[in-house]
């Protein structure tokens, strides 16, 4: 796929793979090499991330970055190096991903109205998948207002089909404040309308507090300058009433931001002001009775499905069956809200996310919790509709169909209450409608459909295939399918005749991300 993409792509433009994958979907349970990478393609750059530990450059990506010989390190991350001190193509993040960011940020962006296009797409993929509200936590190198501009545009006219409360994400480390000071001056939490608001602050608010999960490497220490820099913002959003949210991985990094946290409290009281950690893999119960005090919740999503295997060789199995401990979580009635860390890291399907809450398991079919961490299927998806609309302060409108919560529903493939665990990660929808409005349809439905949108640029990979996350061998060009049909046919036939107790030989292995 990367090889047909890099051809059909023109100069200057790059192929991108952002996230939403792991070695261990794929039959051969491993990362793809530089080797291949660079065959895929000698003259189109190709940039592929993983995760939040590494991303893979061919040698055309490298020249396109300026990355040579006399490159330093940039600070936070490491650019690997042969022998002789050349880049090999790989960007290890050690200790954060500042250098996946940005890294990313140097690719040419399209011309505004293609980046509306793309962005009209993505909204109907989700559509696709039975999604129709989302909340933006904001991201490394995403400046507001201006990266916001085409969101707005596209509100203004009318064409959101996902309705939206975004977050707003400091850019500028040791600047924080000054962002959100000049924020808050600018737009306030809950400004906009029922299909584009504003959210509140995060979940970026200081770099000093940014503990970024790889757990390929050992957890990081934070600086000694994160209680005085998160103070001082957190004081200042607590003023002026604005919710936040903050990333938070590791239980030692939540004990020093809820310290800061209580201490503003006691000069700025919260009473009820929306807050929320995002993540905590390893919170513990004693910082969980803390956050409840403080009247906060925890965003919950679903990166343990994809790096699962990395946290148990790193810590074990033991300390990975409560990473997070949502079941705890849940008879603690605190607020928990389900949902992906997409598109960088995890995928934007919500399918795969409640797959892992129900089973426990990880893409790569490695089994994580036992059964008193695992969600049964009610409530796994009632922590992805009513749980996260407590997120974005809407539980009053979202997640139930219910008189006087708005009109948005799914019809979907199959029974999500029935079909068995490993046909979860298949579901998606044959009618979704936002807003009483239909959005998508297919199937004996199709005639409602709302009208197919123009492809821009015409190289997208959309064109092709067709869409994302849906099967290869289904969206591969002709004579590529019947190549990758063949070898899925014989890979079958391998597994029914070599390892017959295994029903899920090919896991997520034929999907298609996005470039």
């Amino acid at each position: 796929m990367l090889k047909e993409q890099a051809r059909r792509t023109p100069p200057p433009q790059w192929v991108r793979v952002v996230g939403g994958w792991t070695e261990f979907q794929f039959a051969e349970r491993r990362m793809p090499t530089l080797e291949e990478i660079n065959a895929a393609s000698a003259d189109t750059p190709v940039f592929v991330l993983h995760l939040y530990d590494r991303a893979i450059l061919n040698g055309a990506a490298l020249r396109a970055c300026g990355y040579t010989k006399d490159s330093p390190n940039p600070p936070g991350g490491e650019i690997q190096r042969d022998r002789s001190g050349n880049p090999t193509g790989l960007l290890i993040a050690r200790p954060n991903a500042t250098i996946l960011y940005a890294t990313l940020a140097k690719g040419p962006k399209l011309p505004p109205e293609h980046q509306a296009n793309s962005t009209r797409h993505f909204m109907r993929e989700m559509n696709r998948l039975g999604l129709t509200s989302a909340i933006d936590a904001g991201g490394g190198f995403q400046n507001y207002p201006d990266d916001y501009q085409v969101v707005e545009d596209l509100h203004r006219r009318g064409e959101l089909t996902v309705r939206l409360a975004y977050n707003l994400f400091t850019q500028r480390p040791k600047q924080e404040f000054d962002d959100f000071s000049k924020w808050v001056k600018m737009v306030k939490p809950g400004e906009g309308s029922d299909y584009y608001r504003m959210n509140g602050a995060g979940e970026m608010l200081v770099f000093s507090a940014a503990d970024f999960e790889d757990f390929l490497e050992p957890r990081p220490d934070l600086p000694p300058t994160l209680e005085a820099e998160l103070t001082k913002v957190v004081h200042h959003l607590a003023e002026h009433r604005w919710p936040f949210r903050l990333h938070a991985t590791y239980d030692e990094s939540i004990s020093r931001f809820l310290d800061v946290f209580e201490a503003v409290n006691r000069e700025v009281p919260f009473q009820g002001l929306r807050w929320f950690f995002d993540h905590a893999e390893t919170v513990t119960e004693r910082n969980l009775e803390r956050l409840k005090k403080l009247g906060g919740g925890i965003a919950v999503q679903h990166r343990m499905a994809y790096q699962g295997e990395y946290f148990i060789d790193r810590y074990g199995k033991d300390a990975a069956d409560h990473t997070p401990p949502v079941a705890r979580m849940l008879q603690m009635d605190l607020p928990v809200g389900a949902g992906t860390d997409a598109t960088r890291v995890a995928s934007f399907n919500p399918w795969i996310a409640l797959y892992w809450l129900v089973t426990g398991k990880t893409v790569g079919g490695t089994l994580l919790y036992s059964e008193r961490n695992r969600l049964d299927r009610t409530e796994a998806l009632r922590r992805y509709t009513a749980g996260s609309a407590w997120f974005s302060g809407e539980e009053d409108k979202k997640g139930l169909i219910s008189p006087g919560y708005l009109a948005d529903m799914a019809v979907l493939s199959e029974d999500y209450f029935s079909v068995p665990d490993e046909r979860i990660k298949g579901i998606e929808s044959l009618l979704t409608i936002v807003g009483g409005n239909v959005v998508h349809a297919k199937g004996e439905f199709d005639q409602l459909a709302p009208p197919p949108l123009p492809v821009l640029p015409d190289w997208s990979p959309v064109k092709s295939y067709g869409g994302y996350h849906q099967a290869s061998v289904d969206r591969l060009p002709t004579a590529l399918a019947r190549e990758a049909a063949a070898h899925s046919r014989l890979h079958q036939l391998m597994a029914q005749f070599a390892r017959p107790a295994r029903n899920d030989f090919w896991g997520l292995g034929c999907e298609c991300f996005a470039f």
